[in-house]
């Protein structure tokens, strides 16, 4: 048996919007609302409803037999909950399906943790993997991290927390002379399975398709099952991960792109050896031919597939070394407002924008880039995060004894605040004890019985003191 594992990511950053020196102290919220409602809106049009209603069509038409694997970040679920909960709702028919896919866990804030912060990390990937059992009923058991990025020791991490499949990019300087059509598994922890991408038949749809310059193009079905069948005589497994804005976004629906996914199952079923499988599947009937060695990160990233794209130049260390400068308080921090931004400022996309590479890729980091150059970029962030941490000295102070008198100056605070709500409730209870007295005085004397007050006086009154009061004559 041959499998094909089709992958798509899901992504949308929260953008941050244009934040000045002077909006530092004043300003607490940094995002552009308009501009990410708008791109949301214009993607999901474009790429997620169609793409999803046709997926659900195909997996109906072919019952069972044709499979596909997701993973939506945790940044884009917030997203859609607050402005299109209808496209949540078209993943949950998918997924209710329940013969065709597989959503796959991957960290919350689609963020670089990995590369910092172990215990950030793992709790990213647990809430991630909340939030996928909350919308869509099942917790993942494969993986994909933040682009792909990936290491020994990553995948050690990842084994830990109970994955049994993970995905990464089939880079050729780890693989040398191998190919990335075989299960391979984690170098530290075999246990961990280790689906690796084929980039080259990747990149013809995700990047090639449209492009009448392509050699190949015109890209059919039955083109691509002939080149599957020649990579197939020495292939068990071939991975095919791919952005899922590939189809009407990046690559428009003129382009016959739709037409392509529609055929594609069909052909490939029909044409070749392979049949469709999800990773947790692959993982379960494919057997590891060798450990992968992958002592250093890799993504699926640019033609040099490292890091480079987010880590590396003066800018994104500097920002990077900031952000997790913080991470310690952040632990101890219970400000739900600071929090919810500690998620969303980690967005690997904030150092992507950073990036100052315009050799191999310079055009895609262009088009994808909202600011006008890395420095704009790096100057938005570095305002919006002074003002952050501005914010958590306030919240979780460095000094410990700052502290402690913080936290003693809370709770005298909300004494005081209980103190002076007693001390409105005796006032309120006195004036009704004095009304009622006065009430009641008035009531006797005019009915002529004397009030008990006027019956004595204090001897400390002065020198009427002692003296009976003069009687009134009743009339």
């Amino acid at each position: 048996m041959k499998g094909i594992c089709l992958f798509f990511g899901l992504h949308q950053p929260l953008r941050l919007k244009r934040y000045r020196f002077f909006d530092i102290g004043n300003d607490h919220y940094y995002y552009d609302d308009f501009t990410n409602e708008s791109i949301l809106r214009e993607v999901s049009e474009k790429c997620y409803l169609p793409a999803n209603n046709l997926l659900l069509k195909l997996i109906k038409r072919h019952k069972g037999t044709f499979k596909v694997s997701f993973s939506l970040t945790g940044v884009l679920i917030d997203q859609l909950e607050t402005y299109l909960p209808e496209v949540l709702e078209s993943f949950r028919e998918l997924a209710a399906t329940g013969q065709g896919d597989e959503f796959l866990g991957e960290t919350y804030s689609h963020s670089l943790a990995c590369m910092r912060d172990k215990d950030e990390f793992s709790r990213q990937v647990h809430r991630h993997s909340d939030k996928i059992e909350q919308h869509f009923g099942v917790r993942p058991v494969s993986f994909r991290n933040t682009e792909m990025i990936y290491s020994d020791e990553i995948g050690q991490w990842v084994a830990e927390m109970g994955f049994s499949a993970l995905l990464t990019e089939g880079a050729k300087h780890i693989l040398g002379w191998r190919s990335p059509d075989f299960m391979y598994c984690n170098n530290i922890n075999p246990k961990l399975k280790i689906l690796l991408r084929n980039f080259p038949l990747s990149d013809d749809i995700a990047f090639r398709f449209g492009n009448r310059d392509w050699s190949e193009w015109p890209l059919t079905t039955s083109k691509y099952a002939e080149w599957l069948n020649i990579r197939g005589e020495d292939a068990e497994l071939i991975n095919l991960f791919i952005d899922y804005e590939t189809f009407g976004e990046h690559q428009k629906e003129e382009t016959g792109i739709f037409h392509f996914l529609e055929a594609l199952p069909d052909t490939l079923m029909k044409q070749t050896d392979f049949s469709f499988v999800t990773p947790s599947e692959a993982a379960k009937k494919f057997q590891p031919v060798s450990a992968v060695k992958v002592p250093s990160p890799v993504s699926w990233a640019d033609e040099e597939r490292d890091l480079t794209a987010w880590l590396g130049n003066e800018l994104q260390d500097a920002a990077f070394n900031k952000l997790y400068s913080m991470s310690a308080r952040i632990d101890k921090c219970e400000d739900k407002s600071i929090l919810n931004d500690w998620k969303y400022l980690q967005v690997s996309d904030h150092f992507y924008y950073m990036c100052t590479k315009f050799f191999s890729d310079g055009d895609v980091h262009r088009y994808f880039n909202p600011y006008e150059s890395p420095y704009d970029a790096f100057m938005n962030y570095m305002n919006v995060l002074s003002d952050f941490e501005l914010r958590l000295n306030v919240a979780c102070p460095e000094d410990s004894e700052n502290q402690k008198y913080l936290n003693l100056m809370s709770r005298l605070s909300q004494k005081d605040k209980e103190l002076d709500k007693h001390i409105g409730e005796i006032r309120k209870l006195r004036s009704k004890i004095k009304s009622m007295t006065v009430s009641s005085t008035a009531k006797k004397m005019k009915s002529g019985t004397r009030p008990a007050h006027f019956k004595s006086t204090s001897k400390k009154s002065g020198s009427g003191a002692g003296k009976k009061p003069r009687r009134t004559s009743k009339k």
